[in-house]
């Protein structure tokens, strides 16, 4: 197959150099834009020294790129600007593959969103065409579409330990608890004192407590699951380490047992190359799926009668973002799903 001209919109930020991590050494990809408006100019190796080694193009702002050349492109852009930029590259070029990664075209409902993000929604036409790129979930839409809007790191945690589930009618969907850690990568990386190694180091933080824009995917989806609107409990904190994430979801019971729960996610995942669920009595940890396209589920019983604890951790970069972005547009192409994602965690 001939190679896929692929480019990227926010290649300074970590989810675009993440993109070009993996995207480089895809044998069916050939990075042939790089966009960053503030880094105009230089080269990517001095904005990410670690691609030293790197043949890439030089980073442009987004408006000079030739989209019509292009077979694809990454958005790594910060919500809010992404709509307006991805409608005039699909207008330059209606036949180019999207991977969204941005918040942008996530959310289904309009007033949703505009609730969320604080403001209307700037390419409605596009977001009625946009397609959740949660692979497992909505493999076949993803492989149809030309629009994917990567969900967030948390969301893919969550939805994917809790959808089948929720799916299954194993879990109380009213009464759901989730406890969520990230990396500082989660952050993004412009400058923020909360995010400064002296302030996030050497101790652990919450932020946006009850009012996480992610709250609105994990509802959205698991509504969906469940057939009924959701509403969860969701405070995620911010803990010093580069990259991975980890969330504890509390659950109770619908007449089931913890054992029952595994059971399912273990139906669910059976043929997903990506997805594991650990044993009984086997944790995960973030440890294990670090710069990898991996996820760990695991189901712990609650001491609490009639509860669960169900576990579940990631790489916030990859399958959190970029590695999940790959993923989907493989499936655009027709490419073997795991082309270019078969990295094993790095670990120590």
């Amino acid at each position: 197959m001939t190679k896929k001209k692929i480019g990227i919109l926010g290649a300074s930020g970590y989810t675009g150099a993440d993109a070009v991590r993996l995207l480089a050494r895809h044998p069916n990809a050939e990075i042939t834009a790089l966009t960053a408006n503030t880094h105009a100019g230089k080269a990517m190796s001095e904005v990410f020294p670690h691609f030293f080694m790197l043949d890439l193009p030089k980073l442009v702002e987004w408006e000079k790129v030739d989209w019509t050349r292009l077979d694809a492109a990454f958005c790594g852009l910060p919500h809010g600007t992404t709509q307006e930029i991805i409608a005039a590259v699909l207008k330059a070029n209606p036949r180019i593959k999207i991977l969204d990664m941005s918040a942008d075209f996530r959310l289904r409902n309009k007033d949703s969103y505009a609730q969320w993000y604080g403001h209307e929604h700037r390419a409605l036409e596009l977001q009625d065409e946009a397609v959740y790129g949660l692979t497992e979930l909505y493999r076949e839409r993803v492989t149809a579409a030309r629009l994917v809007a990567c969900p967030g790191c948390y969301p893919t945690a969550v939805l994917l330990a809790l959808v089948p589930l929720a799916k299954a009618k194993l879990i109380d969907v009213d009464e759901i608890i989730i406890d969520a850690k990230s990396g500082v990568t989660g952050a993004g990386r412009g400058l923020k004192q909360n995010t400064l190694f002296s302030e996030a180091g050497e101790g652990l933080s919450p932020y946006s407590i009850g009012s996480h824009r992610h709250s609105a995917e994990i509802e959205q989806e698991i509504g969906a699951a469940a057939g009924s609107a959701v509403t969860v409990n969701f405070t995620p904190h911010l803990i010093p380490m580069a990259r991975g994430e980890f969330c504890t979801s509390y659950v109770k019971l619908n007449g089931a047992t913890p054992d029952d729960l595994r059971a399912e996610l273990e139906k669910a995942y059976a043929n997903e190359p990506f997805v594991y669920v650990t044993k009984k009595g086997v944790l995960p940890q973030t440890q294990n799926v670090r710069g990898s396209n991996y996820v760990q589920i695991g189901v712990v019983a609650d001491r609490i009668k009639n509860r669960a604890i169900v576990l579940s951790t990631l790489d916030n970069l990859v399958k959190g973002s970029a590695g999940q972005a790959i993923q989907n547009m493989n499936l655009m192409f027709g490419l073997p799903e795991t082309t270019g994602l078969e990295q094993i965690a790095l670990f120590p």
